[in-house]
Formats: C-alpha cells, sequence, structure tokens
C-alpha cells in the first residue's frame, strides 16, 4: 500500500504528517498530555489522534512521546508531541529541556513547532530527514549509527530500511528500549473505524502480536541482515520494557516481545 507521497505503507507512512482528527477514530489513551511515570527517569506523554490521507482516505493515529531525564538533570523529548505552553511547564518542572529528537523518517511533524518556542535546544534526527521531510524541519545534529550522543547513559542504533530509518533507544539504568515504528500494536478494541481496523488486522500489526506492518517489513528486504544484527544487539541489551509510539506498550518481558516481533526478520 502507497500513500500519495509515495512513501510505502498505508500504516508506515508519513506518520507525523497528518493533522489532529475532528472526532476520535482511535479510543485515546487518556489522559493527554500529561506525563505518565514509566520508570525512574522516564515517562511518557499520549498526545491527540492525528490523521493521514492515503487514496482519498483519512486513517487514524495515536501519537506518544518519551522524556528521558539525563543524570544532568536535563531532559531528551523524543517524538514530541504536540506542543502546549501547559505541557511545556509540567515538562519543565521536571527539568530544562535539552534535546529535541526526531527519532525517524516518519515522525517529526510536531518538532518545528517545539523548536520554535525554544531556538537554543538542538534538533537531532535520523540521517536524511531533511531532505526528506514534507515540511521544513532545521538539524542541528545526525544520529549516527553506535554514536550515542549520551554514551554513558543511553545505547543508540541506527536502523535503516529503504523506505524507514529509525533511531533506537536503550536508557541502561531504567532497562527501557525506547522504539518508533519499528514495533507498532495496535488494540482492535480501540479502533472506531472497521476500515483501520480491517488495515490493522491484515497489516499484521494488531495487538497482542503486534509487530512492524507488512509493508513496513518488506521494505527491509535489502538490509534484512543489518537488522539482523541490531536486533540481536537489542536482545543483548535485556531490556525491561519497550516503549513503542503506536498503541499498546510492553511494561513487561522486554526480550521475549522482541522476539516474538521480530520473528520475520
Amino acid at each position: 500500500m502507497r500513500n500519495r507521497s509515495g512513501n510505502s505503507g498505508a500504516l508506515a507512512g508519513d506518520i507525523m504528517s497528518g493533522h489532529p482528527s475532528p472526532g476520535p477514530l482511535l479510543e485515546p489513551y487518556a489522559p493527554l498530555n500529561v506525563l505518565k511515570p514509566v520508570a525512574p527517569d522516564v515517562w511518557i506523554v499520549d498526545g491527540p489522534e492525528i490523521t493521514f490521507a492515503w487514496i482519498g482516505l483519512k486513517l487514524p493515529f495515536s501519537t506518544r512521546m518519551t522524556v528521558i531525564r539525563l543524570d544532568s538533570g536535563g531532559l531528551i523529548l523524543h517524538s514530541p508531541v504536540e506542543y502546549s505552553p501547559g505541557l511545556r511547564s509540567a515538562l519543565e518542572s521536571l527539568g530544562p529541556i535539552r534535546f529535541l529528537v526526531a527519532p525517524n523518517s516518519l515522525h517529526y511533524w510536531c518538532i518545528p513547532e517545539w523548536k520554535a518556542q525554544m531556538p537554543s535546544v538542538p534538533v537531532l534526527a535520523v540521517p536524511g530527514l531533511a531532505e526528506r521531510a514534507k515540511r521544513p524541519v532545521f538539524v542541528d545534529q545526525s544520529l549516527m549509527d553506535r554514536q550515542s550522543p549520551w554514551p554513558e547513559e543511553i545505547d543508540l542504533l541506527v536502523v535503516k530500511g529503504d523506505m524507514l530509518t529509525e533511531a533506537v533507544f536503550f536508557h541502561r539504568a531504567s532497562r527501557t528500549l525506547i522504539l518508533t515504528d519499528l514495533i507498532e500494536n495496535f488494540e482492535l478494541k480501540r479502533i472506531h473505524s472497521w476500515l483501520f481496523r480491517t488495515l490493522v488486522r491484515l497489516s499484521g500489526a494488531a495487538d497482542p502480536d503486534g509487530k512492524a506492518p507488512i509493508d513496513m517489513q518488506l521494505t527491509f528486504f535489502r538490509s534484512g541482515q543489518a537488522l539482523r544484527k541490531a536486533v540481536r544487539q537489542m536482545i543483548v541489551w535485556r531490556p525491561e520494557r519497550i516503549i513503542i509510539a503506536h498503541g499498546r506498550w510492553y511494561q513487561k518481558d522486554g526480550v521475549k516481545e522482541l522476539r516474538r516481533a521480530f520473528r520475520w526478520v
């Protein structure tokens, strides 16, 4: 399946280029725009539903930001959700915002609003994002494979396919693995659109057996060996939990979920 921009996948499309939906097609992970503790120095923020166009259809996606507090006290905003003064204030009660991260070539849409409000905060993004983004995104630093900007606290892998490039983060202290689209795990009971529910089921991205949608899997055909190596490294890290951007994330059994979700590799 392909969207109008030519990127592969209805489920693997230009996710962050959507717009707020007039009515929720997905049951939200309420409360929205609220910090939710995950582990020491790790939080998530579930944001509003967005949609993107595909052959005249509007398909819904939930949004989720991960927040990491470094030993220095500064915050990393991973895949920021929609900007609001209230959310910024809540974040700054934890510590100063030091980094804005576009973790893959699809999740960047809200970065410009955050950057406009805090121009001195650097934007870190996967290689090539500025050139392929559907809106202007100024990138201060590219995320390079195994070259973590925070080597004492966070490990980094960059996984590259024909359609998707994604940075994988592992927060050592909390044993938290942070993915974006390499695993999607939509709960069918939360989907109000029968069409989207059908697409999710057929794509293989439905809970409890969520994984990369089948069309995204196909885009890793030429880079399968590199992806297998990356997955092995994720397993070696032995994460306790896995945060993902879309659907139910995994609060326990991280290694078991990795082996299940990446068995296609």
